[in-house]
Order: structure tokens, then C-alpha cells, then sequence
């Protein structure tokens, strides 16, 4: 008796501590976040990370500028990033980072266009994801200025913008924009033209770290990253997305997802 004692007393104790948070995230980003199945790399690590303490998420989808607003605001406990605004200064707590941003100049390769420093962009029309100019303005000042740079909230319009030639330049994540590759190759049924990426910045994991408001939840999120990475089940959930979706993606730029993930 004393032992079920001790468990349930335990127990009680573990789920008097559980928090459900509301977290905001970016509206359909795939293949990191699915709103309609609550679903997406991104928000599945994030749910196991933080279940291993009991806790769980009831996610709100935003248009992603406004994803550090509402959390600014008190809207939120909890958020996917903060889009280059310094969020500990107000008193948050920033995670680890869960997934991996890969963000990258894309161009037709027939263009053969070379992207080393922000000069090259001179003249040049750039699509965006959102946000992408507060963390990036000495690149992108520029064409904002010039009328030249336009942020979009879809990704998967990048793809056909770039391929019809309505933009010089497309700047999204890697495996978001191959992602939508596949998914317009798919529905087009002919092969897309050649792109290039150009590598501009030096890739930072802490440039896309969840913030909380809670530092013991910020903690037991940590930790639980931590737990799921050497249990195997983060790998998992990274290659349920960018493993089982290659299948004839030979015939797209003869490219292949990358399968970067967070150490």
C-alpha cells in the first residue's frame, strides 16, 4: 500500500505540474507545420519534446511576421521563433532549437547568376517568406527600397513564381522550397527548369529557437529535446517527412532533400 501510495502521490504530482500551453506557430509551412492535422516537423518535435514532462501544446497558426507580436503581447505562452526580435530582453526564455532553418538565394540556373555579397542583388526582384527582411536588412534593404522585394506568406507560390520568371530570385529554406518542388512537379506532370541555390549567411540553429515565458517549462522543453534526440525519435520524425517523400524527385533538378537536423 505505502508503495501505490508513492506512485500515485507521484503521479498527481506529475500532472498538477503538466501545462498545456497555447504556442503560435507559422501558418502552413510544410513541411514543417500543417495547420489542418496539427501536424509537421516542427510542431511534432516540439508536442514530443515537450510531452516527455507531461506537458502539451494547443497551437494557434499566424501569418509568421506576426507569430513574435502575438506573443509580445501576452497572446501566447509559448512561440516558434522571434523572427530576429530579441524576446529575452522582455523577460522570455529561449529553447533550444528544434529544427533547422536552411535559408537560401534560389535562381534559375539557365541565369547563371552568382549571389557572394549584398551588391550582387542590385537590380534584382526578390519573393520572400515573411519576416525574412527584419532578420536579414543589410541583404534584402535594397530591393525593399527599390520596390524590388516582396514578402509571401504561401511558399509554394516561390516555386512557379521562379520557374515562370515573374522574380529574379526566390529566399526560402532548402526543404521548404524543394518540398513545394515536388508538389508542383507532381501536379504539372513535366520536369521543373534547374535551379541554384546560393549559401549567403553562416547557417545558425539559434536563429530559429522557441521562446517561452515560463522558465520551467523552457527547461523541461530542453530537456525533453534532449531525451527524444537520443531516443531516436526526432530522427523519426525529420525522415517521415524528407525520406518518404523523395520518390521521383530525380526528375527535379536532379536534387535531393537534405536531411540537415539540429545536433
Amino acid at each position: 500500500m505505502r508503495i501505490l501510495s508513492i506512485l500515485l502521490a507521484s503521479l498527481l504530482s506529475f500532472t498538477a505540474h503538466a501545462d498545456e500551453l497555447n504556442m503560435a506557430f507559422g501558418e502552413s509551412i510544410p513541411p514543417f507545420s500543417f495547420p489542418d492535422s496539427h501536424s509537421g516537423i516542427e510542431i511534432e518535435i516540439i508536442s514530443a519534446a515537450l510531452a516527455v514532462h507531461g506537458h502539451s501544446i494547443n497551437p494557434s497558426y499566424l501569418p509568421l511576421a506576426r507569430v513574435p507580436f502575438g506573443f509580445k503581447q501576452g497572446e501566447f505562452d509559448a512561440a516558434m521563433t522571434d523572427l530576429g526580435q530579441d524576446m529575452q530582453a522582455l523577460g522570455a526564455y529561449y529553447g533550444d532549437p528544434a529544427v533547422l532553418y536552411d535559408n537560401v538565394f534560389i535562381s534559375l540556373a539557365e541565369r547563371k547568376l552568382e549571389i557572394k555579397a549584398p551588391e550582387d542583388l542590385q537590380g534584382l526582384s526578390i519573393v520572400s517568406f515573411q519576416g525574412a527582411y527584419k532578420r536579414y536588412p543589410e541583404w534584402l534593404m535594397t530591393g525593399k527600397l527599390n520596390g524590388l522585394y516582396t514578402e509571401n506568406f504561401r511558399q509554394e507560390n516561390q516555386v512557379l513564381l521562379l520557374e515562370r520568371g515573374h522574380f529574379d530570385l526566390a529566399l526560402s529554406d532548402i526543404n521548404i522550397f524543394k518540398y513545394h518542388q515536388i508538389q508542383v512537379h507532381q501536379n504539372l506532370g513535366t520536369p521543373l527548369k534547374t535551379v541554384k541555390f546560393h549559401h549567403f549567411v553562416r547557417l545558425d540553429p539559434n536563429d530559429y529557437r522557441p521562446v517561452f515565458w515560463k522558465k520551467n517549462i523552457r527547461d523541461d522543453f530542453n530537456d525533453g529535446l534532449k531525451k527524444i534526440k537520443k531516443t531516436g525519435e526526432y530522427q523519426a520524425i525529420y525522415d517521415r517527412y524528407l525520406i518518404a517523400p523523395m520518390t521521383g524527385l530525380e526528375t527535379i533538378n536532379n536534387t535531393t532533400l537534405e536531411t540537415k537536423v539540429v545536433d
